[in-house]
């Protein structure tokens, strides 16, 4: 699939590498039931582009978790984007998993991408930064995901218009495991509708 002019403009030498996933996700990952059948026509703007707005968010060199990846979605943008990252995808069904392997085989990124299969709750693994798109409202994420970051990480979390009602929501739980949420908007490149990131760290 050829990639728009924003999309090359974005990923830049890498874009080639960004066009055969978004050709698989158009395709196989249809195919699989991991994203919907209307969903093909906008696979750049609303899930890769999207994703790439983290690449922005993320510290050099660091540690990186996809909860409940999926499709690979934010992780393999991010790590297409940032080849400095070591990038866990976690996920616990066992067909998404094993279109992450053959995903991440073909292309050519298993050197710095591994693939876990479980849930973040029995994950015993330490990162800096843990990410997440479309998995779970934020007071049952951070539940999920606060044990999988140290006192200078923290979790970024994709969020859509909801995302001020979700903090909201999850103060009580924020406070009580002492953490503090932050809503960002960004767009990986000009002229393109922002994103929502809510970025949650120890307070």
């Amino acid at each position: 699939m050829k990639a728009p002019a924003v999309g090359a403009e974005v990923f830049g030498t890498s874009v080639d590498v960004v066009s055969r996933y978004v050709a698989i996700l158009g395709t196989r990952g249809i195919e699989c039931g991991l994203l919907g059948p209307r969903e093909g026509e906008r696979l750049w703007e609303r899930h890769v582009l999207n994703s790439a707005v983290l690449a922005t968010m993320v510290p050099q060199g660091v540690s990186v978790v996809d909860v409940g990846s999926g499709a690979g979605l934010p992780g393999i943008p991010l790590a297409i984007l940032r080849p400095d990252l070591r990038i866990v995808l976690l996920e616990p069904l066992l067909r998404r998993y094993t279109f992450l392997v053959d995903v991440v085989g073909e292309l050519g990124l298993a050197d710095r991408v591994s693939v876990v299969r479980g849930r973040a709750e029995d994950l015993d693994d330490r990162f800096d930064v843990v990410v997440a798109r479309a998995v779970a409202p934020l007071d049952r994420l951070v539940g999920w995901t606060k044990d999988l970051f140290g006192p200078d990480g923290c979790l970024l979390a994709l969020k859509g218009g909801s995302a001020h009602d979700e903090v909201e929501q999850a103060r009580p739980k924020l406070k009580k495991l002492g953490l503090v949420a932050e809503v960002h908007e960004a767009s990986a490149a000009p002229g393109l509708e922002p994103t929502t990131v809510v970025r949650v760290s120890r307070g």
